[in-house]
């Protein structure tokens, strides 16, 4: 069978996913789609709206047939190495294809990369700038254009990690439809993951009712609460200022003595909206000190997640019966373990990270998140799609 594959979060799945992954099939004329989706934190170190498992309930009914969890070492990570990740998992499923959004498809961005390549070696110069910035201003200089969108830096991304690792895959970019990435509003049928989370927040139902499926939308109905760093912050506080210093300064990402400016401000602050307006800076973004205080959570040092980085897995979330066919196709053909239920040896260590977010994240339900759960199966018949 012949698969494509989607990189996803589906914070919640809404209607604009349901037309990812349709054309996703169209273009591509594959008998099975794949989607490797974040587990119960996002790319920006946010937990997500509602758990892993019903995420993946929600893909499976709408259309995708084999959901593979993202590891936390990668989906909470910059855009570079949260491509890079899941490409390196689709790729060894063996998909032919993979269709992501992009605010600007129609860019050559292979030679964007090109040209990032003689950048880097050539023309990075000026410290006094982030490199980011730098690339930008010669993008604009030589293309009239700016990768500061967070889709087209992905699909920047997907293409850099397909050159670079000599991967196997045609990249299909696909415009998003009516919203932006970062709108607040709901207009119509298809709004932002932003625009849906802030509308629960605010109990919209109503709006909120036609630009979720119906599965999602139940879903969404039963969360008590949204799960956020405000709620967690008593956990984070008390180890930010619990922990000696000289053992914050070994959590994955922390640098250049911030981990006394984050004891600082914990000391400051009771909650969460005071305590990261003292810790944020210019020099770091919401997303990249977001990552490092899940990091600081679940103290996690450099070697456990380096350790993570070069030990990939296939955790099964949920299958169709082509999903579950198609693996039952594909397994010998695989270089990275397949798993299909967690053991209380979190099968030979490999999933002690995940685990551990899917602890913290029972803060928000009751649900065990990974250890002794088994795949969702959903079966649909070869009429129905």
């Amino acid at each position: 069978m012949k698969a494509v594959g989607l990189v996803v979060e589906y914070n919640p799945f809404h209607n604009g996913h349901c037309y990812h992954l349709q054309q996703a099939r169209k273009l591509t004329g594959a008998d099975v789609v794949i989607a490797v989706m974040s587990g119960n934190f996002t790319q920006r170190g946010e937990p997500t709206i509602v758990d892993k498992w019903q995420r993946a309930e929600a893909a499976l009914v709408n259309g995708v047939d084999l959901v593979v969890e993202l590891p936390l070492v990668t989906a909470a990570e910059p855009a570079d190495r949260f491509a890079a990740g899941a490409l390196r998992l689709l790729a060894d499923l063996q998909v032919d294809s993979v269709v992501f959004g992009a605010e600007h498809p129609q860019w050559d961005f292979e030679r964007m990369v090109a040209m990032e390549d003689r950048f880097s070696t050539e023309q990075f110069k000026q410290f006094d700038q982030t490199y980011a910035t730098q690339f930008n201003s010669q993008l604009h200089e030589q293309l009239g254009i700016s990768l500061i969108e967070p889709n087209d830096i992905l699909a920047f991304s997907y293409t850099k990690a397909k050159l670079k690792n000599d991967l196997d895959i045609n990249l299909i970019p696909l415009a998003r439809r009516n919203s932006q990435y970062h709108d607040r509003t709901i207009t119509g049928k298809i709004a932002s993951a932003s625009a849906i989370r802030h509308a629960v927040q605010e109990r919209q139902w109503d709006r909120l009712k036609k630009t979720v499926p119906n599965k999602t939308f139940q879903q969404l109905q039963t969360q008590s609460r949204v799960p956020s760093w405000e709620s967690l912050y008593p956990i984070l506080r008390n180890e930010l200022i619990q922990a000696p210093s000289s053992r914050l300064a070994n959590i994955y990402q922390m640098s250049e003595g911030l981990e006394n400016r984050l004891k600082r401000a914990a000391q400051h602050h009771l909650t969460f909206t005071e305590f990261i307006k003292e810790a944020k800076t210019k020099r770091y973004t919401y997303a990249h000190l977001s990552r490092l205080l899940l990091y600081v959570v679940l103290q996690a040092t450099d070697g456990q997640v380096n350790t993570a980085i070069q030990n990939p897995y296939h955790h099964v979330l949920g299958f169709t019966s082509r999903g579950r066919q198609y693996l039952h196709d594909v397994k010998k053909q695989l270089e990275y373990p397949l798993i299909v239920k967690v053991d209380q040896t979190l099968n030979g260590g490999r999933l002690d990270l995940d685990y551990r977010a899917g602890k913290l994240y029972q803060n928000f339900t009751s649900v065990e998140q990974d250890l002794k759960h088994s795949p969702l199966r959903l079966e649909v018949s070869s009429k129905s799609r």
